[in-house]
């Protein structure tokens, strides 16, 4: 396959970086997109051929932008999974009060492992968190102590929304939940900022999940985990004096959410298969040029997987992940060519990184950041996640803003381009712990992501959410989406220019004081 990608190497040469040709840059960005996001890759998933045929694409791509593999003899890091698929028609969930859960009506089972039988009471616990350097608990009263948590999505508003999206990761909740003695949870999405319609989540429910097979990755989990449709969920709270209607609009007006026990218990048998996959990281390094910070090292990074194949709808069952994220890998791509034609060399190595299994739960990422293949020190992640490139580039938000340096460098290089930086406008979307970079955050490294922004109310906001409603992880994130060359071109520069500031600056990035992920904070 890599032999027969002259085609697309020959368009590439056509283009060089000195001048700024928006179009044609955009156009040569285009072309990895369409590469990745062709209907032939079956939608890159896990441990697949596509997957495969992509990852070596990257290679040969990183190899004409002048990438070696660094430390490694390969580009390659292998990344051992195994594959969790439900065995929904043997599984089930029953309500006491309320008799049998309709799998993919009412609830989704999200559990990664067989559980014998649960018969447990129900207690609804806010959102959900515990924060402590925050002084903020929903896990303390009333008793959680064998109980199965039913919690919504979200957080308090008086919390910034990094601190949030942190303690709303899987680890962090999971953590918190046993240490009050959980033994199952029940999220409700709040509609208000679902990114993807209960129709969709409940049409890809039996695509498989995975977790990291090396032993230094095995968690504490919650034995049981489900999501409710927020439309059934009063089925939930029968008996309770509350309802769903009351509890989402505490939330939407910022207040005070109950806690309290329901007259109800739920019964839980689950059965799962499991089987082993292989995947791979793909990295390469341009080595810095300072005989001392050549063994600092900024990576650069994007996922290489989407969802494979499921259902058709309409004739059509392949997830391509043409904006997630092949978009990401093209951009990755794109910078490491753009340095390589303006000869421009940094202090700091700059490592390529396109990564396996963030669909799956940030895996690849996850093992990358524990056994780097750069042989020194990890100084920031700049990551690439389907940063949507639906319209101009006026706005760039930024996940991370303000919890690093990093925001200053971001600041300073869109400023180049007379693009205006925004903070994040969606916090309950909690989308800072949501892709690769959370991976390097939780070991200490200060990261950034993206995604174009917008001014509320405006026709961007509309196109951009438009976009989550019936693209998201639906097969209609394909070739066929409008899409802006040109500010993706842009963007590009952008972040080369971030990129190359951070790889020459005197010191490495750092974390702000205040922030909770600095280490030790």
């Amino acid at each position: 396959m890599r032999l027969g990608m002259g085609a697309v190497a020959l368009i590439m040469a056509a283009t060089a970086f000195g001048a700024k040709d928006w179009d044609a840059q955009g156009k040569t960005w285009w072309s990895h997109v369409q590469f990745l996001a062709d209907d032939k890759l079956a939608g890159r998933d896990v441990g697949s051929a596509g997957y495969d045929t992509a990852a070596d694409y990257v290679i040969t791509q990183f190899e004409q932008a002048g990438l070696g593999p660094g430390a490694q003899t390969s580009y390659s890091q292998p990344v051992s999974l195994t594959q969790v698929t439900l065995n929904e028609s043997a599984s089930n969930l029953a309500l006491s009060n309320g008799g049998p859960v309709t799998l993919g009506d009412d609830a989704l089972i999200t559990s990664t492992r067989n559980v014998g039988k649960i018969d447990a009471p129900l207690v609804f616990a806010g959102y959900g968190l515990d924060i402590p350097e925050a002084g903020y608990s929903d896990l303390k009263s009333p008793d959680l102590k064998g109980a199965i948590a039913v919690y919504i999505g979200g957080g308090p508003a008086s919390i910034a929304s990094e601190v949030r999206a942190h303690h709303s990761s899987g680890a962090e909740r999971a953590a918190a939940m046993k240490a009050a003695g959980v033994i199952g949870t029940i999220a409700i999405p709040n509609p208000r900022t679902m990114d993807i319609p209960w129709a969709r989540q409940s049409a890809n429910r039996l695509l498989p999940r995975m977790f990291l097979r090396d032993p230094v990755f095995t968690v504490n989990s919650i034995e049981f985990t489900a999501t409710w449709n927020p439309a059934k969920a009063d089925r939930l709270l029968a008996g309770s004096g509350h309802t769903i209607a009351e509890i989402f609009t505490a939330a939407d007006h910022n207040r005070e959410l109950p806690h309290f026990a329901t007259p109800q218990r739920l019964t839980v048998h689950v059965e799962v298969q499991e089987k082993s996959v292989q995947s791979r990281n793909v990295a390469g390094v341009r080595e810095g040029s300072d005989a001392r910070l050549k063994h600092e090292f900024v990576v650069v990074s994007a996922h290489l997987d989407h969802l494979g194949t499921g259902e058709k709808i309409n004739g059509d069952g392949i997830f391509n992940g043409a904006m997630d994220d092949a978009s990401g890998v093209a951009s990755v791509i794109e910078i490491a060519r753009m340095l390589k034609a303006q000869k421009i060399r940094t202090k700091r190595s700059i490592l390529f990184l396109t990564v396996t299994g963030e669909e799956k739960g940030l895996l690849g990422s996850n093992y990358f950041a524990q056994y780097p293949t750069a042989k020194g020190k990890i100084v920031a992640d700049i990551n690439m996640d389907m940063f949507l490139p639906l319209f101009p580039l006026e706005y760039l938000e930024v996940q991370g803003l303000n919890e690093s340096s990093l925001g200053a460098d971001i600041r300073a290089a869109a400023s180049k381009y007379h693009v205006v930086v925004q903070a994040d406008k969606d916090p309950n979307a909690n989308r800072f712990i949501r892709s690769d970079q959370y991976s390097f955050i939780r070991r200490g490294i200060p990261a950034l992501a993206f995604k174009f922004g917008w001014i509320p109310g405006s026709p961007q906001e509309k196109i951009y959410r438009d976009w989550y409603r019936d693209r998201y992880h639906a097969v209609d994130d394909d070739l066929s989406q409008p899409v802006d060359l040109e500010a993706a071109a842009r963007f590009d520069a952008v972040l080369a220019s971030l990129i190359e500031r951070v790889a020459d600056a005197l010191q490495p990035p750092h974390w702000n004081p205040n922030s909770v992920f600095k280490p030790n904070a």
